[in-house]
């Protein structure tokens, strides 16, 4: 890991770097907005209708299986922060073939979440002002959220923090409005739980559906991770990554398993408004308007539209980071390598921005043929590259340990038989995804594009053929 890390710092001297920019503020809101998406708000009424009450069950089992994941990360995050984060981890671990395609991947995944984010929010902006089309609303929000990713890394951060901070704001008031209401201490309510059991008891489609749904909620969790790539630009990076990992678990018991039981608790799993057609705006609109809140579906819309901006910001920070990472291994054009003066990597923002603005227009004009193919290329991404991370984080703690103990600051509970058995999940998840018919498409398509990504770094990385006109990291 000392070699490793030296090399890492060899390439960083050669490269502009990145200004440390994000405070401790920024790393813990960064950490929260994370875990909550736009996916909680309105994609949750799916899985509650599919599983049922046990949809809580669902969501514990698939949040633990991202806490053993964040987990791992805060180790090695700790131990030696590394711009790109776990495509670097995957490099040192497994070799260049893994840092490669974990790279590009990743980023090739975000950059497809950017035009489904951005045509959601589009959605809702046409809802408050039907008269302007989706595709301008779209590109207002592409432009904003890339013009604040282009003024410093100090700007993302702000962003962020109060993106974050209404969602939390908005999960924290839910679930105070939810407990006096199940308890019975809110005006015209009583103490009830009956609907965990009244409708087809707590598993009306049997245990089967309730670990389907896990396969289907892993997703829902992507973007815990990308505080340990804003980790290289904090000024206390160790200290950032270690408080958001130690926090992993009570965020997500609270903000999704509280929230979802609160829900199931409130509203008959099987009531229409659950349902992804209807007529309400996801499942915190049902519960809410059950409770008999004023407004309701207008401020969940702004909530909404809030954690949808928040994931476009996210997602292009995400996106140009690791483009900028990859091309300091050689791994793409030096062009990448380019930051302003106010260190923020320009042209990785500029071009992760063109290629998600070319995927919105493919969204609006192709929905079910181009885009359609694009969001199924990438549907599985977040499995392997949650699989690698623990590889990796299974390799480099043997040699952590050997070469420097002291840096183990956060560690991996019961290594390595956790880690053994997230792989092993991860694994059962992924041939669950090829087993399911709704998803099986998502597979073959993803195992495409992995195959492509292998067969670009076996010609231009082997020896002897034509580089990609970048730093090489040899």
């Amino acid at each position: 890991m000392a070699q490793t890390a030296g090399t890492q710092g060899e390439i960083g001297r050669q490269a502009p770097d990145l200004k440390k920019q994000l405070k401790m503020r920024h790393m813990t809101m960064i950490s929260l907005g994370g875990v909550i998406g736009a996916g909680l708000f309105v994609g949750s009424g799916a899985v509650i209708s599919s599983v049922g009450p046990a949809s809580v069950v669902s969501y514990a089992i698939a949040g633990l299986i991202i806490v053993m994941v964040m987990r791992m990360l805060g180790e090695m995050a700790t131990a030696s922060p590394q711009i790109g984060s776990f495509a670097e981890y995957a490099r040192i671990s497994l070799g260049d073939w893994a840092g490669f395609a974990v790279g590009w991947l990743y980023w090739y995944f975000w950059v497809v979440v950017l035009a489904v984010e951005a045509q959601a929010g589009a959605l809702i902006l046409k809802s408050f002002i039907p008269g302007v089309p989706q595709w301008a609303f779209a590109l207002v929000l592409m432009l904003l959220l890339t013009g604040t990713n282009l003024a410093s890394v100090g700007s993302y951060g702000e962003f962020e923090f109060w993106f974050a901070l209404i969602k939390v704001v908005a999960i924290v008031a839910f679930l105070g409005l939810g407990i006096l209401y199940v308890l019975g201490l809110w005006p015209g309510s009583s103490l009830d739980f009956s609907n965990l059991t009244a409708h087809g008891g707590f598993l009306p489609h049997g245990a089967l559906a309730m670990f389907a749904g896990v396969t289907t909620l892993i997703f829902s969790y992507v973007g815990a991770e990308i505080v340990t790539l804003a980790a290289a630009e904090s000024n206390e990076p160790e200290r950032g990554v270690a408080r958001a990992t130690n926090s992993v678990i009570w965020r997500v018991m609270t903000f999704y398993v509280g929230s979802i039981f609160l829900i199931v608790t409130i509203v008959p799993w099987n009531n229409p408004s659950l349902q992804p057609k209807g007529q309400t705006r996801g499942p915190f609109v049902a519960a809410l308007q059950v409770i008999n809140i004023p407004g309701v579906v207008s401020i969940m819309s702004f909530v909404v539209l809030v954690a949808v901006l928040s994931c476009l910001n996210s997602g292009l920070y995400t996106c140009s980071r690791m483009l900028n990472a990859i091309a300091r291994r050689g791994d793409a054009p030096e062009v990448f390598l380019r930051v302003n003066r106010r260190g923020v990597p320009l042209w990785s923002i500029l071009i992760s921005t063109t290629i998600g603005f070319l995927s919105v227009i493919a969204a609006f004009y192709f929905p079910d043929t181009v885009f359609t193919f694009l969001l199924n290329t990438s549907g599985a991404v977040a499995l392997f590259v949650y699989l690698l991370i623990a590889i990796s984080e299974l390799r480099l703690r043997r040699r952590i340990e050997r070469e420097n103990p002291e840096r183990l600051v956060v560690k991996m509970w019961l290594y390595p038989y956790l880690t053994i058995f997230t792989i092993i999940v991860f694994a059962v998840v992924i041939i669950s995804v090829g087993i399911i018919p709704d998803t099986r498409s998502q597979l073959l398509l993803t195992l495409l594009s992995i195959a492509v990504v292998l067969g670009v770094y076996w010609l231009v990385k082997r020896p002897g053929n034509v580089r990609l006109p970048g730093r090489n990291a040899r």
